[in-house]
């Protein structure tokens, strides 16, 4: 058993601090980060477009994929299909390589969903897309016009070119 009695200041312990250096909000600009477009999402992990630099010969320039993930400083930040990116990273495309998606770029346009009408949330089911497609047959199943119009009214809001689509029309 200590006496408390006979301790003095120099003998009493004090833990070491976490660290002398402050936090700070400085994040790195990633100035060499490579431009980019998501075009698949799935479980945490984007694929992202990259146009090739265009060599000169007959080929001219294709576009290779990468597998991204999003860098911590842009936190729950919702990613799309269609999203203009940047990449820093492992750019190669090689199996088994990862990328990090540290900026995205401000939206031309969006496409929104909502689960149904008592939803207050809506979702971004894709972005920077220029035209909206709406594909229905004309006969066999008979075409659901308050599909069409709802899709119409989705893409006057999303900032979406309409095009309707009609098939079946021989039948």
């Amino acid at each position: 058993m200590t006496d408390w009695r006979r301790l003095d200041e120099s003998d009493v312990r004090v833990r070491p601090g976490k660290g002398s250096r402050p936090r700070s909000k400085r994040r790195p600009e990633h100035a060499d980060a490579v431009p980019a477009m998501v075009v698949a999402v799935d479980r945490g992990r984007w694929t992202c477009a990259l146009r090739e630099i265009d060599t000169g010969d007959d080929r001219g320039a294709g576009t290779r994929t990468v597998i991204a993930m999003r860098a911590r400083e842009l936190g729950r930040t919702p990613i799309v299909v269609g999203d203009s990116v940047a990449l820093v990273g492992d750019t190669s495309g090689r199996t088994d390589t990862l990328a990090r998606i540290v900026r995205v770029d401000e939206r031309t346009s969006v496409l929104r969903r909502t689960a149904d009408d008592t939803d207050p949330y809506e979702r971004v089911v894709v972005a920077n897309a220029e035209q909206l497609v709406i594909v229905t047959a004309l006969a066999d199943p008979p075409p659901r016009t308050g599909f069409i119009d709802r899709c119409l009214v989705a893409a006057y809001a999303g900032g979406l070119r309409p095009l309707l689509c009609l098939t079946k029309s021989d039948l």
